[in-house]
């Protein structure tokens, strides 16, 4: 489908009634940004997988002067008024991380109540989560992954072996209370670490009242929402290449990062969702271990994470960077069946002279469009380059794609080229408003 974007009155015509955003690389390619534009005409956000160990930052004019919104879990359709936030099934929360992120957004007159609800299937994060996360971590010496060490991959291993306890399980607290405590005292034995479980069971006993009127079953109100003709924006979290089936494994999150993992997450019918934005940043970064064909460890990595602000929004770890790849953006393409493009921190290119596109793979001699399941192969690929000029003018005050320096469009059309995805969306700056619609 080719769209056509003039404004954002357009938006929900030409992308249909529920949309998925989807990151095409190793996440923190710039969702927030467009999710934060697109919610203003969407009924309802919905995060459908992960939990605090994604990270999303919006820069927002208020009353004269700039504000940055940092979302982990709560989705960033939350800054608009009217509008309805959903944290789906496939996610894993910690409460207390989530109260903290509520507590922020409050500080910012940003209020929550009436506008968040939690899915009663989401599983829960408990303080020994993270405790686990950390002593896995260590144990895999060189082979370390790169965790965000917030519980993430231990509270999925528990709801993968029906142990993990939902957050609905807060009605029953007696039962909640028996199985937190057996599920605390079987990790410590095999982890061999000390942990306070009367205390966390306390505190549980505490919030139940609190997380209670933001808890709904979310299922039945999305499917609800969608046959009264009410329009839905799924936010994607991280990127296609982190998802635990389809991704560089095992240097991945421990969640379904694509749209499929997405109508998962949500309980919501694949054939409703309408359309697929992937995210796509101008060039390519990623946070952690694993294989990066096109990563530059010399000046011009540098100058791209500097120029770019390349720093975990959840971490504050310093991103990999490298240049744009289009073999892992056209991986993506196909896995999330993305039909639209919106190209990210296309700014942060200027004052290269040069840029180069890493348009294919060569694997033993031989021309390959595909990501090796064998992390040994995906490491020997040899990347093909083609060389762009590049342009010194600043993109920051660009409103339209004609505008935009001859070298510049030629980048962008080559990048759809490479795609054969429209490019509709192009990001040239932080702020909300830095956006050009084509």
């Amino acid at each position: 489908m080719s769209l056509s974007i003039k404004n954002a009155d357009e938006i929900i015509k030409k992308l249909g009634q529920v949309i998925y955003v989807a990151g095409t690389q190793w996440g923190d390619e710039g969702k927030g940004k467009l999710v934060d534009i697109l919610s203003s005409q969407y009924d309802i956000t919905a995060r459908s997988a992960g939990g605090a160990n994604a990270g999303h930052t919006i820069c927002v004019n208020r009353n004269g002067k700039t504000e940055k919104f940092v979302f982990h879990l709560i989705p960033s359709g939350i800054l608009h008024e009217g509008k309805m936030c959903v944290i789906g099934n496939g996610t894993v929360i910690h409460i207390p991380t989530l109260f903290e992120e509520i507590e922020s957004l409050k500080e910012q007159g940003i209020e929550v109540n009436d506008k968040l609800m939690i899915s009663d299937r989401a599983h829960l994060i408990f303080n020994y989560h993270k405790l686990i996360d950390g002593i896995q971590e260590e144990r895999k010496g060189d082979q370390k992954v790169g965790t965000t060490k917030r519980g993430i991959g231990p509270a999925y291993c528990d709801k993968a072996s029906r142990i993990g306890l939902r957050v609905g399980d807060l009605d029953d607290f007696n039962r909640f209370a028996a199985q937190l405590r057996e599920n605390a005292e079987r990790h410590m034995k095999a982890y061999h670490f000390e942990f306070d479980i009367e205390s966390e069971i306390n505190y549980y006993r505490d919030v139940a009242e609190l997380i209670a009127p933001y808890v709904f079953n979310t299922t039945a109100f999305i499917n609800k929402a969608y046959h009264e003709g009410k329009t839905i924006l799924i936010e994607g979290a991280q990127g296609a290449h982190l998802d635990l089936d389809l991704g560089t494994y095992p240097y991945v999150t421990s969640s379904n990062t694509t749209s499929a993992g997405a109508c998962t997450g949500l309980g919501l019918a694949p054939t409703r969702v309408n359309s697929v934005v992937g995210i796509v940043k101008a060039y390519t970064t990623r946070v952690g271990d694993g294989p990066f064909p096109t990563e530059l460890a010399d000046m011009e990595g540098e100058m791209l994470r500097e120029q770019g602000g390349e720093y975990g929004a959840t971490t504050g770890r310093p991103r990999r960077c490298g240049w744009f790849d289009a073999t892992v953006v056209n991986n993506a393409i196909d896995i999330n069946g993305v039909n639209s493009i919106c190209l990210t921190k296309l700014d942060v290119l200027t004052g290269f002279q040069t840029i180069k596109i890493g348009t294919h793979y060569e694997l033993d001699g031989e021309k390959i469009s595909y990501i090796p399941a064998n992390l040994t192969d995906f490491q020997r690929v040899k990347v093909v380059y083609e060389e762009m000029p590049g342009w010194t003018e600043d993109l920051t005050q660009t409103e339209s794609f004609d505008a935009l320096p001859e070298k510049c469009r030629n980048y962008v059309l080559r990048l759809e080229e490479l795609s054969g995805v429209p490019i509709n969306f192009i990001g040239v700056g932080v702020h909300r408003n830095q956006i050009i619609y084509r």
